[in-house]
């Protein structure tokens, strides 16, 4: 309900089905071509869908399940319970990436599954369709979400490549190697275009001490550069 009201707040035309189950009955179909993919569970029967849905999550069966797969299974069947009138699937995605974190998969808050499933929606909505109803047999669409997961995350890496200087690749002594935690302040510099010593506090949870020794470090590697004085500073990539 809270990952919902945040993501559609001030932008459903009616704002009392922001966070709130629907109360009318709608269909799951394709934007694009107006087709109807299939006919969602009646209103009084979501409540304890998704009670259910959260219940199998935390299970032991799930836990014991590989964390790409629980998330591609909750995905789904969030999706098919489709529990509000509208932003079911921008709510199904963030729930998605919202296990993948919890459940200690690396995606170090940068990853983010919605630019492969906006680059193609045909291909999404096929991936729904594919699963059997009568049987629930989810093993064309998971296989389409894993592979969306491995898009997403040679995308992180690839933007960070890319973005990194020659001077941050190269050396005297050979190819410089950065740390899982210097990745992510080069992957948050290149998102928000600079980076603060209070936000490297706050992604990993150190002292201020500890993150300015991280800064010094990549500062002293030519990675990084300050700009600013004093409470202003801040630092951007070199």
């Amino acid at each position: 309900m809270n990952i919902h009201r945040g993501l559609t707040e001030d932008t459903l035309e009616d704002p009392s089905d922001c966070g709130a189950y629907r109360n009318r009955y709608v269909v799951v179909a394709n934007r694009l071509t107006g087709e109807i993919i299939f006919r969602p569970p009646e209103n009084e029967e979501v409540p304890g869908l998704v009670k259910d849905l959260v219940k199998w999550v935390n299970s032991d069966e799930a836990k014991e399940l590989d964390t790409i797969l629980v998330a591609g299974v909750a995905h789904y069947e969030f999706v098919r319970i489709h529990p509000f009138v509208d932003g079911n699937g921008r709510t199904a995605r963030v729930l998605a990436s919202l296990i993948l974190y919890l459940r200690g998969f690396d995606t170090k808050q940068f990853f983010c599954i919605d630019d492969y499933y906006d680059s193609d929606r045909p291909a999404y909505y096929r991936a729904l369709q594919g699963v059997d109803q009568k049987t629930q047999d989810l093993t064309y669409w998971l296989k389409y979400f894993a592979e969306g997961v491995a898009v997403s995350i040679n995308a992180v890496k690839e933007r960070v490549v890319r973005h990194s200087s020659e001077k941050l690749r190269k050396a005297e002594r050979g190819q410089i190697a950065l740390t899982e935690r210097q990745m992510q302040i080069v992957e948050f510099i290149n998102t928000a275009g600079k980076i603060t010593s209070g936000d490297i506090q706050k992604m990993f949870k150190i002292s201020r001490q500890a993150a300015h020794k991280e800064i010094k470090t990549m500062m002293e590697l030519g990675v990084i550069k300050s700009q600013g004085v004093g409470r202003a500073t801040y630092y951007v990539l070199d």
